[in-house]
């Protein structure tokens, strides 16, 4: 199954002619292509999948896609 997680971007900057960013995911800091999400601006939470910004959301729908996230990974520790 593949998730796009939500993350806030902390560094936007161009790398090899493509707009890039840092974004933070729970303090883990990756490497992600903007190149979808041309309007991002600094302190964005963009939907990331698979190295790519793939929308941008508010920082309410974020919070609650994250509580999500851990919700399940708490219930599949659970249950393993």
């Amino acid at each position: 199954m593949c998730l796009a997680i939500p993350g806030k971007l902390t560094e936007i900057y161009q790398k090899d002619k493509l707009r890039m960013a840092k974004i933070d995911f729970g303090g883990v800091a990756k490497e992600i292509c903007l190149e979808f999400v041309p309007e991002a601006e600094l302190g964005d939470y963009a939907l990331v999948h698979a190295g790519f910004a793939i929308s941008l959301m508010n920082e309410t729908e974020a919070q609650e896609n994250i509580q999500l996230i851990q919700e399940v990974s708490r219930f599949d520790d659970e249950v393993s």
